[in-house]
């Protein structure tokens, strides 16, 4: 138990950061100021092919922002090669000046390993942020490689499911006050054609009786109760700012689940403004916590690294290596840009985890992660960056290629 407070309280850490720094988060106005002209890799493309931007008057304001990445990588998550498109659209939908900067981000995706994705997720803010609407859907034809339950598998102990995957995640928020929401919303995960690679079964490698039966689908259906804090002016590029999320998930047989289940996840975040002038020089830290609170969770809806409703946790590690009751995460990344005028910049990143033994129930085993990466300005206007980042832990490195950062 103590074991399990001490890893509660590392990972909480950025909210004790969040508590100590109410008036810097509040204030939009202490974010970075360059006088230097911004730059992106839109002006670089006009500049070489001496294309000439349309002149905006006075009285027009320009509030939709969109940047599509087509490109072929290797994928961190798998291990593999892959292709993907990565398109972001950002919209204002309300009055810049009182309203957050809208998302919406279509990534479809395959490797080589017979791995497709179609994942649609989006971010609403509606006029002078009074309603938050925030949306994840998926589908996923997704054979992924298992450890079993616990932080002490070794490698080589891995087993390889094949399954197809249906997420809808849909949440409404409303403003309570500046900065404060609350609000509901609804959760559907839905297994089909779960299949074991090998002559063993699910159920045998994981020692777990929920969601492992051969042949069987397993559907999770339930009402999600959510507490959101944010000061962030533009969630794909937040400056300084904070955020908190805190959904409670309540799955039961009148929804449709196959069994009655419940969750907790806790999200915090923190961006800390090293300079007021100047390069960029950022500060961020994420931390969540993860739990089932009770017993009957499907064992592809425990806890696992790189599950956690954005996919972006565990850079160094493949994805899923470590699943349990519980999972706790911190990582912090410090942001730093190269040039004045923000067309290059780089960060560094470090990264803890753990997931609770399947006997003990106890934080044991805690894996650290690092690396490095660059950022390419692609769209001075909505802040989106390409990122490409290098990630390494023990027996595991990889590259990542997003659009937008991490966190």
């Amino acid at each position: 138990m103590v074991k399990a407070f001490s890893a509660l309280l590392f990972c909480l850490f950025p909210f004790v950061v969040i508590a100590q720094s109410t008036t810097t988060i509040t204030d939009t106005a202490n974010a970075p100021v360059d006088t230097v002209a911004q730059k992106d890799l839109i002006d670089v493309a006009r500049s070489i092919f001496k294309i000439k931007p349309r002149k905006i008057t006075a009285l027009e304001k320009k509030k939709v922002y969109f940047s599509i990445l087509p490109i072929s990588s290797s994928d961190g998550r798998s291990g593999g090669k892959a292709l993907f498109t990565s398109t972001s659209l950002a919209v204002y939908l309300g009055d810049p000046q009182t309203t957050n900067l809208s998302s919406f981000i279509f990534t479809p995706y395959f490797n080589l390993k017979g791995r497709y994705g179609l994942p649609i997720r989006s971010n609403i803010w509606l006029d002078n942020n009074q309603w938050n609407i925030v949306g994840d859907t998926r589908y996923l034809i997704y054979p992924q490689y298992t450890w079993g339950l616990g932080g002490n598998r070794p490698e080589s102990d891995r087993f390889l499911v094949n399954y197809q995957y249906l997420r809808f995640y849909q949440t409404v928020l409303k403003r309570i006050k500046p900065y404060f929401y609350a609000g509901i919303g609804y959760n559907l995960d839905y297994y089909t054609d779960i299949e074991a690679d090998g002559a063993n079964n699910l159920r045998d490698f994981t020692k777990y009786n929920y969601g492992t039966a051969t042949g069987q689908d397993v559907l999770a259906s339930g009402a999600t109760l959510n507490l959101l804090y944010d000061t962030r002016k533009n969630s794909i590029n937040p400056l300084p700012g904070a955020y908190a999320n805190v959904v409670y998930r309540i799955n039961g047989r009148m929804l449709g689940s196959h069994n009655n289940w419940q969750s907790l996840y806790i999200d915090l975040r923190k961006y800390v403004s090293l300079n007021n002038s100047g390069p960029k020089s950022v500060l961020a830290f994420w931390s969540y916590y993860w739990t089932s609170l009770t017993p009957g969770t499907p064992y592809l809806n425990l806890p696992s690294l790189g599950w956690e409703p954005y996919q972006r946790s565990g850079r160094g590690f493949v994805q899923n290596r470590y699943r349990g009751q519980r999972l706790a995460y911190f990582e912090t990344e410090y942001r730093r840009d190269i040039t004045r005028n923000g067309l290059l910049g780089f960060v560094l990143f470090a990264n803890v985890n753990s997931v609770t033994e399947a006997t003990s129930h106890n934080f044991v085993y805690w894996h650290p992660a690092g690396g490095t990466g660059l950022r390419f300005k692609f769209n001075k206007k909505s802040g989106t960056n390409i990122a490409l980042d290098y990630g390494a832990s023990k027996n595991y490195n990889a590259i990542y290629l997003n659009l937008g950062e991490t966190f």
